[in-house]
């Protein structure tokens, strides 16, 4: 199977009381002038989108609070972003509660319906090819987004989801200006798009891509969000909106002579979503704490793996190469464990522990050659660091597997402190390309998450959740909130996460810096994966010396951060080049 990228969002949302502006939407089509950095004294947000971040801004303006923001955030994102994330996909979110001084994640990842069994991607004991799987209804997980913000909003938001969907809602009626990378996008799903009618009538014109500069319109979409705003979750979940998503799973509506797989999804599958809300991943990395979503999501734990694997380095002091090495070296272990243990936690009994532990990490350190780089890592045994008196079965390692790559990160704060950082996803580039008709929303391909076949954790099960890569991240310093990271891209999230947080506290650079230099993506694979213009580069020969081999280049990651300053500053930076350029906002800049 090919690697692709992901289509998920990532963004952080940040709250700080001060004297806001006011920010009101602008007409029609207008061009929104973006900054990928910002700093100022007032809440914070970051986003792929500049539709989406004055969205939160424009609910921090109106008294709400950072959950009540990344909503908003994300419902815009929803709008702009279509093919990344929405509400036919799902999410993780991880919370900082400025006056619990807690932190908490809420896990609203899709779910198989309760058809799904081990071999649905082998019908006839062969595996299905992957893009055929992922253009079908039988790609479609139960989704999430719904009820995560409904969740979110319930429990520690301070609005209503009428509230916070009214900027998404002016958006998708008003329209907004497709850009280059949107067209792009387009352009890249038109044999898949092509599928489906409903799909074609929105994003495409005389069969090819809606050209840049192009008024889009969504009225559907803005018709879904209107009906969530007054029914509430019953409406996705119980009502009209769930059985037109039961409906286009289980009968793709698809064009004249065309025939994908139909998926088996019932109303009961959706009526019976829940959300969890669990504990984060803690860890700590030279004096800060970082927190990170715990499984089904994968990240937080191979983060912190990497991360214990490094600290016992002084990369400071060392050449950027020799850094960088062992940086990609610490990943490929970190990933050669992650794909032999790491599922649904309630369906996999993880050594979770194990992998966390420093003495683990000493362990595995020990296999790292500085001037070497290693084709392959096998996984380790975690097992005897579990502190566990039972005897637990050692599973084999498996090959590393595609991963859908598009999905968003946001991250928001508001004026009280507390903090979103939140990647959510519909999983491949338009996910499954089915729009749900009348209804504007793309349905996920998250399904294609699993493991066709076995034995391995991963594999499809009734009610289970496909692992994710999604990490979210908040690290803090003496207690205090430090900085947010989150990124989309499949797997790649958690190499560009980790290289992130590696740049910006070993190497010395600044966030922007530390977020805009070449990423390199090491997942125990043959070859990096890295980003075009960086083979032949000086920085690449150095470490060619080292015998690290590169994959074949593409974009990795749009990623979102926040950095809490110390002279109680918030600065929020988003991407200065990749999907068309982020956008941070504040609400007050500092004189």
């Amino acid at each position: 199977m090919t690697q692709l990228r992901q289509s998920t969002l990532s963004f952080v949302v940040s709250t700080t009381f001060l004297t806001t502006l006011t920010i009101s939407f602008s007409a029609p089509g207008a061009a929104w002038a973006k900054s990928p950095v910002a700093t100022g004294t007032g809440g914070a947000v970051a986003t792929i989108s500049e539709p989406a971040s004055q969205a939160a801004i424009t609910i921090l303006n109106k008294g709400g609070n950072a959950i009540d923001a990344a909503v908003a955030a994300a419902a815009t994102l929803g709008v702009t972003d279509p093919f990344s994330c929405g509400i036919g996909g799902g999410g993780l979110m991880v919370i900082y509660l400025a006056k619990d001084k807690r932190v908490i994640t809420i896990d609203h990842r899709e779910t198989a319906p309760a058809s799904f069994s081990p071999t649905v991607f082998r019908p006839d004991g062969k595996e299905l090819d992957y893009d055929t799987a992922i253009a079908s209804g039988m790609a479609v997980g139960v989704p999430g987004t719904v009820r995560g913000w409904h969740e979110a909003l319930q429990r520690y938001g301070s609005m209503s989801f009428a509230q916070v969907l009214a900027p998404a809602i002016g958006v998708a009626s008003k329209g907004f200006t497709v850009n280059a990378n949107f067209s792009h996008l387009i352009d890249e799903n038109l044999n898949k798009f092509k599928l489906f009618p409903a799909t074609a009538a929105l994003y495409m014109k005389d069969g090819k891509a809606l050209p840049a500069g192009t008024l889009l319109r969504n009225p559907d979409l803005a018709k879904a969000y209107r009906e969530l705003a007054s029914g509430g979750i019953r409406t996705f979940y119980e009502g009209k909106l769930g059985r037109a998503v039961v409906a286009a799973v289980n009968q793709p509506p698809v064009a004249p002579g065309v025939q994908v797989r139909a998926g088996n999804m019932s109303m009961a599958d959706l009526a019976n979503y829940e959300v969890r809300i669990r504990q984060p991943i803690h860890s700590t990395y030279r004096g800060y704490d970082v927190y990170g979503m715990a499984l089904p999501s994968s990240g937080g734990i191979a983060i912190a793996e990497a991360l214990n694997i490094l600290e016992g380095y002084d990369l400071k002091a060392l050449p950027r190469a020799q850094a960088e090495h062992l940086y990609l070296e610490a990943s490929r272990l970190a990933f050669a464990d992650r794909n032999a243990y790491l599922a649904d936690p309630e369906y996999v009994d993880a050594p979770v522990a194990g992998l966390l532990s420093k003495e683990y990490a000493a362990r595995r350190r020990e296999l790292i050659n500085p001037q070497q780089a290693s084709p392959h890592a096998d996984a380790g045994d975690p097992y005897p660091f579990q502190n566990d008196v039972s005897v637990p079965l050692r599973p084999r390692s498996n090959k590393l597997l595609a991963e859908g790559a598009h999905t968003t990160h946001l991250t928001v704060s508001d004026k009280e402190g507390n903090i979103v950082s939140y990647t959510y996803t519909i999983e491949s580039w338009g996910g499954s390309g089915i729009v749900v008709p009348g209804y504007g929303f793309l349905l996920n391909n998250e399904m294609t998450d699993f493991d066709f076949s076995g034995p391995a954790p991963n594999v499809p099960e009734a009610g289970k959740r496909p692992r994710s890569s999604m990490s979210p991240t908040i690290a803090f310093r003496n207690g205090k909130p430090a900085f947010t990271i989150g990124s989309p891209g499949g797997a790649t999230i958690i190499t560009t996460v980790l290289q992130t947080m590696v740049n910006y506290l070993d190497l010395g650079m600044s966030m922007a810096d530390a977020l805009n230099a070449p990423r390199l993506s090491e997942r125990n694979g043959m070859s990096t994966d890295v980003e075009p213009g960086f083979t032949g580069t000086a920085q690449a020969q150095a470490l060619e010396k080292l015998g690290q081999r590169w994959g074949q280049p593409e974009e990795i990651g749009a990623a979102n951060a926040l950095v809490f300053n110390p002279d109680g500053t918030v600065t929020a930076v988003s991407e200065g080049k990749r999907h068309g350029i982020g956008s941070a906002m504040v609400q007050k800049s500092p004189h």
